[in-house]
C-alpha cells in the first residue's frame, strides 16, 4: 500500500548540515612539524591528502540526490567518520587545549540554516558528520519504493540505521562534548539527537506496519503494530513540545509529528475494533472507535500546516471509523443492545509499575477521585437519556410532527410497509398480473399440445399394428401396441388429469385477479404516500385563528428540539471535562488528607450539572405546553377523524399487499408447475418417438419373414440372389414376378398398413448379419418370441424370455430421479412405480391469512 503520507518530503525528514569549506591539510602538517619532525611531517603527507580528501567528499551536497549519489554520500561519511576517531587523539583541537593552529570548523543549523557555529573542536566536526549521516540514511529510506517488500524492507532498515546514528550521537557524547566545546547549534544537542532518533524509529515501525498490513495479517496484530507506530510519535512529540527544541523548530514539524501520533493511536483503535467486531463485542468496538475518532479529531484542530497527503490519509481513516461505528451503534440499537462503556476497563489494582515513581497513597487516592467523577457523569448521563427518551415517547403518543408533516403535505407510512409496497411495485405491481395470466394460458396451451401430439402418435402406430394383425392373422406374432404403452398411456392420462386440474386453478387465478383488483390497485401509486388521507383545513372558521395555532405548535417543537440539541452538547462537554480532568500533578504536590482537594475538584462539575437540571425542568414545562397546544390543534383540525382514516388506510395498503402476494404466488407455483410438466411430456415424447421407430423395424422384418414363407422361398438355397436385398428400399413385389395368393397388398412399403401412407424404410448394410441384436421388448409380455434369434426365416418354437436394454423400460417413471415439486397429489394408479406426476399445488400458502385453493386436486 502507498504510504499515508504520500511518500514525499515533508517536515521530520531531517536534512543535511552545511559546512564551509576548510584547508585541513596545512594545519595539521604544521602541527606534525612543530610538535615532532619535519621528516614525521613528510611521512604523513599522504595521510593528510587522504583525510582533506575524505572531509571535501562529505561535506560535498549533491543538488539531486538520488539512489547512486545517496549511497556515495553514505560510504563518504562513514569514511570520513572512522578517519575523525584516529584524528581525534591524534591531534588537539579543542578550545580549552593547545589546538592547531587556525584550525576552526563551521556548520549551520540543519533547520534554521541562518544559524551557524565556528569552534575549533573536533568534537562539533564528528557531531555534525554523525548527524549527516542519519539524515542521509533518511533521504535513503524515503527514495525507497515502498509499493514492493523490497522497497519497505530497505526503508525499513534506512530508518533503523538513522535511529541508530543519531542514538550513538546522543549516547557516545560526541553531541554533549560538542555543547561543551561552546556555544553550538540545536540541530546536534542530545536532546535533539534523542527526539530524531524516536523520529526514526517511528517511520521504521511505520513501514512495519505497511508490510503486516499488505500481507494481510489479523486485525489484533496489525493494531499492536500501529500502536507501537504511535508510541514512538508521541515521544517525538513530546521532546519537540519541550524546551529547548520547543522553541526552535517549526510549527509545521510539531503539527505534522502530533497528527502522526493522533494517527496511528485512532489506526490502532480501528484495527482492534475490527477484531472486536469478529469476536461480537460490539459495545467494546463502540468504546474503541469513538476513543479513536475524538483523538483524531483533536489532533486536526491543532494541525496547521501539513502535507496534503498526510490530511488525505487521516481523512480517510477517520471515515472508515465513522462508517464502522454508525454501523456499529445500528446493530448495537436493534439487535445486541450492549452498555457501551465510557472508558477501557482495566483492573490495575495489582500491577506495581511505576510504583517507584508515584506513591501509592497517590494512586489510592487518584482512583477514589476518578470512581467520583464516573459516578457523576453516569449520573447526568442517565438523566440526559431518560429526558430524550420521555420526549421521544410522549411525542408519539401525540402524534407530533407526523400531524404538522401531513397538514403540510409530507406523510408518510411505516418503514415496513413501505418496503412491502416497494417489493410490489418492483416486481410489477397488479397492473403486471395480466403479463402474468397471459403467461399461464400459454403456458397451459403449449402442454395441452404437447400432450395431444404424443397421444397421436401412439394412436397411428396402434391402427398401423392392427390393419397388419387383421391383414396376416395368425402369422402377425408381435406384442399389441397396447400391450406395450399401457404405462406410458396411463403416464400421459395422469398428466392430461393434472393439466385439467391446473386449467381450473388458473380459471381461480384470474377470477381472482379480476375480483381483488380494485383492493390491490392502490398498490400502482407511485408515491404510495399519495394514497394517504391529509389534514384538511376546516370548511367554515369562526375565528380565523388556525394560522396562529398552528404556528405557535411549531414554534414549540423547534424549541423542544433546540433543548434536544443542547442536551447532546452538555453530555459532550461533560465527557471532555472528564478526558482532561488530571489531578495527579496536585495529589503529588499536596501532603495529608485530600477531601480538600477532592471538593474542591468536584465542585467543577456543579455548573454542568446545573445546567442539564435547568434543561431537564425546562423540557417538562415546554411539553406541558406543547400537550395543550396539541389539543387545541386536534379539535380545530378533526385529527381524530384523520387518524381513524389514516390508520384504515395503512390497513387497506396491507391488505391489498397481503393479497397480492398470495396471488403471486400462486401464479409462480402455476408457472413452475407448467415448465415442470412441459419437460416430463417432452421426455416422454422422446420416449414415444423411439418406441416408434423400433416399432416400424420390427413391422418391416415380420412383413419380409411373412412373404418368405407364403412365397415359399428356401432363404438357406443359392438361390438367394433373387430376392430382395435386405439394403434395398423398393418394395418386394418390384422384384418379384408375381405377388404370394395370400398376402394381399404386399406391393406397399413395408411396414406401411394397407391403403395408408407409406413410410420411409430404413435400409440395413447388407454385410451386417441380419438382426444380429436382439430389439428392446418395450415392456413386451412373457412370451414374446425375441426377433432375429432364430434362423432367418423362421422362428424359435420354444423362445426365451428377452431381458430389455436399459433405459427402455416405459414402466418406469419418465426420467430417472426426477420428482416435481407440485407432483404431490394422489395417484391414480398408486402400484405403478415411479414419481409420476400428479395433480399440483397441494402445498399451504405462505400466507396464513390467506389459505388459497389454487391448484389442488379437485
Amino acid at each position: 500500500p502507498p504510504r499515508p503520507d504520500g511518500g514525499q518530503r515533508h517536515a521530520g525528514d531531517p536534512r543535511e548540515k552545511k559546512a564551509t569549506a576548510v584547508d585541513l591539510y596545512r594545519p595539521l602538517r604544521q602541527y606534525i612539524a612543530s610538535a615532532y619532525s619535519e621528516r614525521d611531517a613528510a611521512t604523513a603527507d599522504d595521510d593528510l591528502c587522504a583525510v582533506r580528501d575524505l572531509r571535501a567528499a562529505a561535506v560535498e551536497s549533491p543538488s539531486l540526490p538520488d539512489s547512486s549519489s545517496l549511497e556515495q554520500r553514505r560510504a563518504a561519511l562513514l569514511a570520513y567518520a572512522r578517519a575523525l576517531a584516529l584524528v581525534k587523539p591524534r591531534f588537539p583541537i579543542s578550545p580549552d587545549r593547545a589546538h592547531v593552529h587556525s584550525l576552526s570548523f563551521t556548520w549551520h543549523d540543519a533547520f534554521k540554516t541562518n544559524k551557524k557555529v565556528s569552534l575549533p573542536s573536533v568534537h562539533l566536526e564528528k557531531a555534525a558528520v554523525l548527524f549527516n549521516l542519519g539524515a542521509v540514511y533518511s533521504q535513503i529510506a524515503l527514495a525507497a519504493d515502498r509499493t514492493t517488500d523490497v522497497g519497505i524492507r530497505t526503508a525499513c532498515g534506512a530508518f533503523q540505521s538513522a535511529a541508530g546514528a543519531f542514538a550513538w550521537l546522543r549516547e557516545s557524547g560526541v553531541a554533549a562534548k560538542a555543547v561543551a566545546a561552546g556555544a553550538t547549534t540545536v540541530d546536534v544537542t542530545p536532546d535533539c539527537a534523542a527526539m530524531l532518533e524516536k523520529l526514526m524509529l517511528a517511520q521504521a515501525q511505520e513501514c512495519f506496519f505497511e508490510k503486516v498490513i499488505a500481507g494481510g495479517k489479523p486485525p489484533a496484530l496489525c493494531s499492536k503494530v500501529a500502536r507501537q507506530v504511535g508510541v514512538f510519535y508521541e515521544e517525538a512529540y513530546a521532546a519537540l513540545c519541550a524546551p529547548p527544541l520547543s522553541q526552535h523548530f517549526d510549527r509545521t514539524w510539531v503539527s505534522h509529528v502530533q497528527l502522526k501520533a493522533a494517527q496511528f493511536y485512532a489506526d490502532a483503535c480501528y484495527r482492534f475494533s475490527l477484531d472486536l467486531h469478529q469476536q461480537e463485542e460490539i459495545a467494546q468496538e463502540i468504546a474503541r472507535l469513538k476513543i479513536g475518532m475524538n483523538a483524531l479529531a483533536d489532533a486536526k484542530k491543532a494541525a496547521k500546516g501539513v502535507a496534503a497527503p498526510l490530511l488525505d490519509s487521516v481523512n480517510k481513516l477517520e471515515s472508515n471509523m465513522k462508517t464502522n461505528l454508525d454501523r456499529a451503534m445500528k446493530e448495537n440499537n436493534s439487535v445486541y443492545l450492549m452498555r457501551v462503556p465510557e472508558a477501557e476497563v482495566l483492573d490495575a489494582s495489582n500491577e506495581r509499575l511505576f510504583s517507584s515513581l508515584v506513591p501509592d497513597g497517590s494512586m489510592k487516592a487518584l482512583s477514589k477521585y476518578t470512581e467520583m467523577v464516573d459516578d457523576i457523569i453516569r449520573t447526568q448521563a442517565e438523566k440526559l437519556q431518560q429526558s430524550s427518551e420521555i420526549t421521544r415517547v410522549r411525542l408519539k403518543e401525540m402524534d407530533l410532527p407526523d400531524s404538522i408533516l401531513s397538514l403540510e403535505g409530507n406523510v408518510s407510512i411505516p418503514a415496513d410497509l413501505k418496503e412491502d409496497v416497494e417489493a410490489v411495485q418492483i416486481s410489477g405491481g397488479p397492473a403486471g398480473l395480466e403479463a402474468e395470466l397471459q403467461q399461464l394460458r400459454d403456458l397451459n396451451r403449449v402442454n395441452q399440445e404437447l400432450l395431444v401430439q404424443t397421444e397421436e402418435m401412439l394412436q397411428k402406430e396402434a391402427s398401423e399394428d392392427a390393419q397388419f394383425r387383421t391383414q396376416f392373422g395368425s402369422r402377425w406374432t408381435r406384442p399389441q401396441s397396447s400391450t406395450l404403452t399401457k404405462n406410458i398411456q396411463d403416464r400421459l392420462n395422469l398428466f392430461a388429469g393434472n393439466l385439467k386440474k391446473a386449467a381450473a386453478s388458473d380459471a381461480l387465478i384470474e377470477r381472482d385477479v379480476k375480483e381483488s383488483y380494485p383492493l390491490m390497485s392502490i398498490l400502482d401509486r407511485r408515491p404510495i404516500e399519495s394514497a394517504l388521507p391529509s389534514i384538511s383545513r376546516p370548511i367554515m372558521s369562526l375565528d380565523g385563528n388556525e394560522d396562529a395555532i398552528v404556528g405557535a405548535l411549531k414554534q414549540s417543537l423547534r424549541q423542544l428540539e433546540s433543548l434536544g440539541a443542547q442536551r447532546a452538547g452538555l453530555e459532550d462537554h461533560l465527557k471532555e471535562m472528564k478526558r482532561k480532568d488530571d489531578i495527579l500533578p496536585k495529589l503529588m504536590a499536596g501532603v495529608g488528607a485530600h477531601d480538600d482537594l477532592f471538593r474542591k475538584e468536584i465542585a467543577k462539575y456543579d455548573p454542568i450539572c446545573a445546567e442539564i437540571a435547568d434543561n431537564i425542568v425546562a423540557q417538562e414545562q415546554l411539553l406541558l405546553q406543547i400537550q395543550e397546544q396539541n389539543a387545541q390543534f386536534a379539535a380545530v383540525f378533526n385529527l381524530d377523524d384523520y387518524k381513524v382514516a389514516r390508520e384504515r388506510c395503512y390497513k387497506q395498503i396491507a391488505a391489498a399487499v397481503a393479497k397480492y402476494q398470495a396471488i403471486k404466488k400462486n401464479m409462480n407455483d402455476g408457472l413452475n408447475f407448467y415448465v415442470s410438466l412441459q419437460d416430463a411430456t417432452g421426455k416422454i415424447q422422446q420416449q414415444c418417438s423411439d418406441f416408434i421407430m423400433t416399432r416400424n423395424i420390427q413391422c418391416r422384418e415380420m412383413i419380409e419373414d411373412v412373404q418368405r414363407k407364403l412365397a415359399g422361398f428356401n432363404l438357406s438355397s443359392s438361390s438367394h440372389n433373387t430376392n430382395t436385398p435386405r439394403s434395398s428400399s423398393v418394395p418386394p413385389d418390384q422384384h418379384s414376378p408375381s405377388p404370394p395368393p395370400h398376402a394381399p397388398h404386399a406391393q406397399s412399403s413395408y411396414g406401411a398398413p394397407p391403403g395408408g401412407d407409406p413410410r420411409p424404410v430404413y435400409s440395413q448394410p447388407e454385410s451386417r448379419p441380419p438382426y444380429s441384436q436382439p430389439y428392446p421388448t418395450y415392456g413386451a409380455p412373457p412370451q414374446q418370441p425375441p426377433y432375429g434369434a432364430a434362423h432367418p426365416g423362421q422362428y424359435q418354437q420354444h423362445p426365451q424370455q428377452h431381458q430389455p436394454p436399459p433405459g427402455h423400460d416405459y414402466g418406469q417413471p419418465a426420467y430417472p430421479g426426477w420428482r416435481g415439486p407440485y407432483y404431490n397429489g394422489q395417484q391414480p394408479q398408486p402400484q405403478q412405480p415411479g414419481p409420476y406426476p400428479q395433480a399440483p399445488y397441494s402445498a399451504p400458502g405462505a400466507y396464513p391469512h390467506h389459505q388459497s385453493n389454487y391448484y389442488r386436486p379437485q
